[in-house]
């Protein structure tokens, strides 16, 4: 198995003033294996091609990544910003997997 640490994007909610609140992306690093490594083309009615990964990764959890499992959206991986579509409670493990590029509104 490849090792893997790098970035996860979770998207919380903060109260940014009394009763207001907003959701915002905070990033933590961790340690991992990739579990499986794969990449699909799709060719849709679309000019361009796209690229689907369906990559599997498995980290080493902490408590906030339990807690927040739910909240998780991206890994980074070679320089962009993966989608993740898939996690499995294995504890002390994440089992994650990966999709398409995330797409968050903002230049990768």
């Amino acid at each position: 198995m490849r090792k893997f640490f790098g970035k996860i994007g979770y998207q919380v909610m903060e109260e940014t003033a009394p009763g207001g609140w907003e959701e915002k992306i905070t990033v933590r690093q961790y340690y991992g294996d990739w579990v499986r490594r794969k990449r699909r083309l799709d060719t849709p009615n679309e000019v361009n091609y796209s690229i689907t990964i369906q990559n599997s990764l498995s980290i080493v959890a902490d408590a906030f990544a339990f807690e927040n499992f739910a909240d998780m959206r991206y890994v980074e991986f070679n320089g962009s910003k993966w989608q993740i579509s898939d996690v499995e409670l294995n504890y002390p493990l994440l089992e994650l997997t990966i999709g398409g590029l995330y797409q968050d509104g903002n230049a990768n």
